[in-house]
């Protein structure tokens, strides 16, 4: 479910660039709306998995592939339907750069727990921090035409989303070196 929200909420991103008015501003606040309907089931997953022993062998895959994937919509739609309202190739690119580090990390931290560490969630932007950015992009982008904006506030906050989860790789990616040196000596 969290993957056909986040293809619903990309999906939004993509059809507020096509939109006016209210109809933008409703385009807007569903992305938004299914930014947090992502992280619900997340929960519910996690709650349902850990809490009530309804795992499967094949959990573990089930619970980040399909992040992975939610990531990507959500952020790569973001950036196409700012570049369509008027922010060009600049608006995806942020998009693809923001998505591209939010899958990197989640590798940096697998790649921790698979060399025998505990799972390195620290941020800056760690998927709460950069769902929470999203959301009030969408949110701000809702009512931006009000001050003649189109675009713009998706822009910044991919941008800022983007600088934040490469700082969250390079800090994961510097813990886990870290960690590998006090191992080896």
């Amino acid at each position: 479910m969290s993957v056909a929200f986040a293809i619903l909420g990309g999906a939004c991103f993509l059809r507020s660039a096509a939109t006016q008015g209210w109809a933008h501003a409703i385009d807007l606040v569903l992305a938004g709306l299914c930014v947090q309907l992502r992280l619900v089931c997340n929960l519910l997953d996690g709650l349902v998995a850990v809490e009530h022993g309804k795992g499967s062998t094949a959990g573990p895959i089930w619970n980040e592939l399909p992040d992975r994937f939610a990531d990507v919509f959500f952020l790569a739609g973001a950036g196409y339907g700012a570049g369509l309202m008027g922010m060009g190739e600049a608006a995806a690119v942020a998009g693809w750069i923001a998505a591209a580090a939010a899958v990197s990390t989640a590798y940096v931290r697998e790649l921790g727990r698979g060399l025998g560490f505990p799972a390195d969630f620290s941020g800056p932007f760690a998927k709460p921090q950069r769902m929470a950015a999203l959301t009030l992009a969408a949110a701000v982008s809702a009512a931006e035409g009000l001050w003649g904006w189109r675009g713009q506030t998706l822009l910044i906050a991919l941008a800022i989303i983007a600088l934040g989860t490469l700082a969250t790789v390079a800090r994961r990616t510097l813990t886990l070196a870290g960690r590998l040196k006090d191992r080896a000596g």
